[in-house]
């Protein structure tokens, strides 16, 4: 599943391709995503004007006139394509299938101006499209009980702290938690932790502030790298220019089952665990 640096790379590429563009109608193809997309909220998008899209943790927020929004996840499969003048289908968030992207996939269509469209596309169907009012946003169920965004001021040592009071998870588990911190997923958390040298399985109890600091220094390197990078292409992920992300050429850990540790200090092996049926990947002897 596409994570925060995937996330906001398509965030990015749609921001250049659609924002301020007025959308003339959608056409729907298939309603059965996984929450059955409503038609009557649909209808109300004709004629109006893409002001702004944000970033919420794995969700994409489109902000439209009239106070409408639109609330996206991308699921497994989820893709937005752009097509312009009918001639050349952009990927904007290819992430999870090796195949070329299939239009009969095509779930949703939104037609602009000068023959753009903006067609979002998904396989597995677990990605699902709402709308709501855009005054509502603080309030919406998707919404209201994230943590804080980990590249924001707010994910500090006090927060971090303060949330760990009395818990007895692990570190990997919470790393994970959205309503901890808001965009992590499994593939980050595993290089969060190899460089900040704590094992996966620690309780968060026996983490010392030094430790602390680390995993929240590394939290936002990593991520920021990985958004400079373009993301990680695990299998075909590209944004609307066609570029692959980058960041899986300097993973760390993750999928590197029985590589040498790359810490010049380590003599160590890669090994896999499973955390909560989760693929975790360590090195056993200089994570701690």
């Amino acid at each position: 599943m596409p994570e925060l640096p995937e996330v906001e790379v398509v965030k990015k590429s749609l921001d250049k391709a659609v924002t301020n563009k007025t959308i003339k109608r959608i056409k729907i193809h298939d309603v059965n995503l996984r929450y059955k997309i409503n038609k009557m909220e649909v209808k109300k998008v004709n004629g109006l004007k893409i002001l702004r899209i944000k970033r919420r943790s794995k969700y994409l927020i489109f902000f439209f006139n009239k106070d409408l929004a639109m609330l996206v996840h991308l699921g497994m499969t989820g893709k937005f394509i752009i097509i312009k003048k009918n001639i050349q289908r952009q990927k904007t968030s290819f992430y999870y299938e090796i195949n070329k992207t299939n239009s009969k996939h095509d779930r949703l269509e939104f037609l602009f101006s000068n023959k753009l469209k903006l067609i979002y596309n998904d396989i597995r169907k677990f990605g699902f499209i709402k709308f709501f009012s855009a005054k509502s946003i603080s309030k919406n169920p998707h919404l209201n009980l994230l943590g804080p965004e980990p590249l924001d001021n707010k994910f500090n040592l006090m927060y971090f702290k303060k949330y760990l009071v009395g818990r007895k998870r692990n570190i990997k588990d919470l790393l994970m938690d959205q309503k901890f911190v808001s965009g992590i997923g499994n593939i980050y958390a595993n290089e969060i932790l190899f460089l900040s040298r704590i094992m996966p399985t620690r309780k968060v109890s026996s983490l010392k502030i030094k430790e602390l600091k680390k995993i929240l220094i590394f939290t936002k390197k990593v991520l920021k790298k990985a958004i400079f990078l373009g993301g990680s292409s695990i299998k075909d992920f590209s944004n609307v220019s066609g570029k692959k992300g980058k960041f899986q050429q300097v993973f760390k850990v993750y999928g590197k089952i029985g590589h040498n540790c790359s810490n010049s200090d380590c003599t160590g092996l890669i090994k896999k665990i499973v955390i909560a049926n989760r693929a975790s990947f360590l090195c056993p002897k200089c994570q701690k």
